[in-house]
């Protein structure tokens, strides 16, 4: 999810969306079709795919600044859109339990949008000072009680295994002596002790960005709530529906890309002690198909007008007539 503000100006943010033609072109709106936009955001994909067909778009948020400032787009687009606070984990219920048994498309823009970033009081950029939140809900733990809590073996796991930070035990080591002095509230105070613990790279990445990734991504279960998120969308798909991903970094896109080759990949081979002439229509069959073999990114020009689109990643698919899955490992709905 990616937005560009203006410099100076935390309030005024020009939205983005990144490979809005090619998520477009995957999802083919059309007129009369349901879809939903579960990371509402900004309202970039909403508004691209309600001014492509007369259609109908869910907007799913759960960040509650992000749904009010969507306000404007209802009232332009009138009984055509619908905006629901919530996961899009749980897309599936939150349909349902509003009369949509099904839909013709869903997008996902993962990550946090620069909106997020730029606003102080949420805690999320290590480049301004702010309190130590980073929680889209504005619910449960932050990442000060992370930081002031966790032992620190725990906490050097998290950085490492969502941060792919190498030098995660010394960040967590740095922390922990940090905040026995006194606790860690403030953002620019945590970059300055993992600056203090780790040399800026050849690359030019900031040390703090892995460690501020790693307790994001933590406070907000992303990562069990993408995996929840697909299965969702795999239940709420109608056959023909289309499914359009867009991570922007490798824990992420691994995710996808793991689901989607599992899925339509399907075709489990009759074992070798049935009988040779066992009903083949019976066994399981692929939930998906995808549109692409390789994920499709930003082309150079998209990267010049926008340089954080650089990470993007854009997986897609197609829904079969299969039923759904109950679990990301497997077993039928």
């Amino acid at each position: 999810m990616i937005d560009v503000a203006r410099p100076g100006d935390s309030t005024s943010i020009e939205h983005i969306p990144v490979l809005l033609a090619e998520v477009l072109e995957a999802l083919i709106p059309r007129e009369g079709g349901v879809y939903v936009d579960g990371t509402f955001g900004g309202g970039g994909y909403t508004t691209a795919i309600l001014d492509a067909a007369a259609c109908t778009v869910w907007g799913i948020d759960r960040d509650p600044q992000a749904l009010a400032r969507g306000d404007a787009l209802v009232e332009r687009f009138a009984d055509r859109l619908h905006l629901v606070a919530g996961r899009f984990g749980d897309m599936a219920e939150l349909l349902n339990s509003r009369g949509v048994a099904g839909v013709d498309g869903v997008a996902l823009d993962l990550g946090v949008s620069s909106m997020q970033i730029e606003d102080r009081t949420r805690g999320f950029s290590f480049l301004r000072d702010g309190p130590l939140d980073m929680r889209m809900e504005n619910s449960g733990r932050s990442a000060a009680d992370i930081i002031n809590a966790m032992p620190e073996k725990e906490l050097s796991d998290i950085i490492f295994t969502y941060g792919e930070e190498r030098h995660a035990r010394r960040v967590a080591r740095a922390i922990v002596a940090a905040r026995s002095e006194r606790p860690i509230s403030r953002t620019l105070r945590l970059a300055d002790i993992i600056r203090a613990a780790v040399r800026r790279a050849h690359d030019g990445i900031d040390p703090a960005t892995r460690t501020f990734q790693a307790l994001r991504i933590y406070v907000n279960d992303e990562l069990g709530e993408l995996q929840r998120g697909l299965l969702a969308a795999e239940r709420l798909l109608k056959p023909g529906g289309r499914l359009a991903v867009v991570s922007f970094h490798s824990l992420e896109d691994r995710i996808v890309k793991t689901f989607l080759r599992a899925r339509s990949q399907i075709a489990d081979k009759p074992s070798r002690h049935s009988p040779a002439n066992a009903d083949q229509a019976a066994l399981p069959r692929a939930t998906f198909l995808a549109l692409a073999r390789r994920p499709i990114v930003p082309s150079a020009g998209e990267v010049a007008r926008n340089p954080r689109a650089r990470s993007a990643r854009l997986r897609t698919a197609e829904r079969t007539s299969a039923s759904a899955f109950t679990s990301i490992a497997g077993g039928r709905a």
